[in-house]
């Protein structure tokens, strides 16, 4: 399977899905049809699925220019979005199974950025690592606005992610890495991993290179949003209190977030 990074929208990513032995391609999350249309006419091959995470525009907007292109394509996202998401005939849960050619992808119910996210995670196959579509739930070096979702939410949806394997490659929706990072280090600033980071992730954006994937790894390291259960992120709270709650951690820290 091969992964196809294309840029849409203002920052938004969306990744086309190829099997290069049967010359059928995925989608998730197309924003627009646009660069999906030019990929699929370069590699000649035919859409046979839509992969959304949610029922955002920026998720679903090509979605009925594609199922209009490709009458036979099949539509998937989380049960939860019934009536939000343009041509979905597939009603996804939590363990729930899709595939793609060879492939087969574990359904995550992720809910906080919005009240029925889901991410689909391929495991690692043969000497490929594993690959994690989590649309707006986990970014680069941070995690999504909480528009229908509580803190506690989205810190259990994040904790559902931050267990899978360290190798696994984390395909997020937009290109926010460098904002997130600028926040990280305003409360995790000792954090030299983090650091390094973000001089590297610097002079990528300089250079207008994408910063996505990431992996499981280097979030768990330096996005303050996987690091509640740290000192320094709790400190950072400012909750005056020893032993915070993780879930009251996570909301002061997603709150700064918000201001910043």
């Amino acid at each position: 399977m091969q992964i196809y990074r294309l840029p849409a929208l203002n920052d938004n990513y969306i990744f086309l899905l190829h099997d290069r032995d049967r010359n059928i391609a995925a989608v998730v999350d197309p924003a627009e049809p646009r660069p999906v249309l030019q990929k699929l006419e370069q590699l000649g091959a035919n859409l046979v699925a839509i992969f959304n995470t949610h029922h955002h525009h920026d998720h679903v907007g090509a979605n009925q220019a594609l199922a209009k292109q490709f009458p036979q394509l099949i539509v998937y996202g989380g049960e939860l979005d019934r009536g939000r998401i343009p041509h979905q005939q597939v009603f996804l849960k939590a363990g729930d199974r899709v595939t793609f050619g060879d492939r087969t992808a574990e359904v995550f119910f992720i809910p906080g950025h919005t009240r029925a996210h889901i991410a689909y995670y391929f495991p690692a196959s043969n000497a490929e690592s594993g690959d994690l579509f989590c649309g707006d739930t986990l970014f680069a070096g941070g995690c999504g606005r909480l528009f229908e979702g509580t803190p506690a939410q989205m810190m259990h949806s994040l904790g559902q992610l931050r267990q899978l394997p360290d190798a696994t490659r984390v395909w997020c929706a937009h290109e926010y890495t460098l904002g997130n990072l600028k926040f990280a280090l305003t409360v995790d600033a000792k954090n030299a991993i983090l650091q390094d980071r973000f001089k590297t992730v610097s002079e990528m954006r300089q250079r207008d290179e994408p910063t996505i994937p990431t992996t499981i790894g280097i979030e768990k390291l330096t996005n303050p949003f996987l690091r509640w259960d740290q000192p320094a992120i709790q400190t950072a709270a400012d909750l005056k209190e020893a032993n915070p709650e993780p879930e009251r951690v996570f909301a002061r820290i997603r709150g700064k977030k918000d201001l910043f």
